[in-house]
């Protein structure tokens, strides 16, 4: 007869998982297979599934994908980077304040009715720009409104029908 080699590592651990299957079966219990172990969706290991750890941007830019916020999103980190957009000067005297999704326009209030004017005379290269960060179709308009003036009641010094202010915007 031949002799047996000797077994050891994981030729052992194999030998003794076998029979505490067979043990098992015989039992009664139920005994999970690999393939069982995949269609219940119960793993471990090396490979990665929906419960690991993912980066917080990733996370974000995933729930943004998935609730369809992209465009939103785009905008509100336009409110944020205004000034590295437009530059410095329209930034000091221009700020966005809303964004209607639906019909893609930005309103932006200045400071002045001469801010506006310029405002108004650079939409057209505003919104180029605009479209090349945040992609194309996103801002279709730009709305430019003028300086809040405070509302004066009427009174001894104020004549009737003026519109506002010293400044004139309409």
């Amino acid at each position: 007869m031949a002799q047996e080699p000797e077994l050891s590592g994981v030729d052992l651990a194999r030998v003794a998982l076998r029979a505490a299957k067979e043990q098992a079966r015989q039992r009664g219990e139920q005994v999970r297979e690999r393939r069982e172990a995949k269609r219940t969706g119960l793993r471990s290991g090396a490979r990665a599934d929906g419960r690991d750890p993912v980066p917080l941007g990733a996370a974000l830019n995933r729930l943004i994908t998935e609730r369809g916020w992209e465009a939103p999103a785009a905008v509100g980190g336009v409110m944020g980077r205004w000034s590295q957009i437009v530059g410095p000067d329209i930034a000091a005297h221009c700020e966005p304040k809303s964004y209607a999704e639906a019909e893609a326009v930005l309103t932006v209030q200045c400071d002045s009715t001469a801010w506006a004017t310029q405002l108004r005379l650079l939409a057209r290269q505003l919104v180029a720009r605009l479209n090349h960060e945040l992609g194309h179709g996103t801002v279709r308009v730009i709305k430019v409104l003028g300086p809040d003036a405070p509302v004066r009641g009427y009174g001894r010094l104020r004549a009737p029908g003026s519109k506002g202010p010293g400044d004139t915007w309409g």
